[in-house]
């Protein structure tokens, strides 16, 4: 029983409930700052580490907190974490903390943490409560870097520009550039490219779900094959 609640927990953070593509919860960020794939990925990284330990904390106190005031304790043990990791990404990786701006603190409104510290870290235990922090996290950075990898290849045909402000210098060899140093489509820099890559991709999850729906009604629809036994009752003259 607690393999298959860990198996339902990892599908649906990663696919079925994914926070991006199905609940489509968080997408300010979402669509403001995945022009490049070290912006994605700060982003991601950064809400992953603030969904993970809220929901561990929303776990360890869900018995001690009243209804009355549930709501905005969640709220501020959200905001406890995001300033931490401001502070951290401040200390250790300030060029990128200035190119995301705003959107760090504002992972405090994100609706997919304060979401799931209320319909699952309340109702569950520790370590449930950290694998769904962990796993819808990983849905959301996952989908993050999709969106930052579509747009930056597109918008400014490369991958990977930037990454050092991550990982420090030695990641400016990372650069890939398939398409040369001139190419530029402009559209998938802005805002509306960063809507045209979204719809993409939900269409293309969509798509898939379809598909595999549809393979599944048609095998249970097949008939077995093989002797069938009948099982007749009441009397026969």
């Amino acid at each position: 029983m607690r393999k298959t609640m860990l198996q339902q927990i990892t599908r649906n953070g990663l696919w079925y409930n994914n926070p991006a593509l199905v609940q489509l919860l968080g997408l300010c960020p979402l669509l403001a700052v995945t022009s490049t794939v070290v912006n994605a990925l700060g982003l991601g990284l950064a809400t992953l580490l603030v969904l993970i330990c809220s929901n561990i904390i929303v776990s360890l106190i869900r018995q001690h907190v009243s209804d009355a005031v549930r709501l905005p304790v969640f709220i501020m043990i959200i905001a406890t974490f995001v300033t931490i990791t401001e502070l951290l990404m401040k200390a250790y990786t300030f060029d990128l903390y200035q190119i995301l701006g705003i959107f760090v603190p504002l992972i405090v409104t994100n609706c997919a943490i304060l979401g799931r510290a209320e319909a699952f870290a309340s109702k569950n235990t520790l370590s449930l409560a950290a694998l769904d922090g962990l796993m819808m996290g990983l849905g959301f950075l996952l989908v993050l870097l999709l969106l930052g990898a579509s747009r930056e290849l597109l918008g400014q045909g490369s991958l990977f520009r930037d990454m050092h402000l991550l990982f420090g210098s030695t990641a400016e060899a990372w650069l890939i550039q398939p398409f040369g140093d001139r190419y530029s489509f402009l559209i998938f820099v802005l805002p509306p490219g960063a809507f045209i890559v979204t719809g993409f991709l939900i269409a293309l999850k969509n798509s898939i779900d379809q598909e595999k729906n549809n393979r599944d009604k048609k095998e249970r629809s097949q008939p077995v094959k093989g002797i069938k036994r009948v099982r007749t009752t009441g009397y026969i003259r």
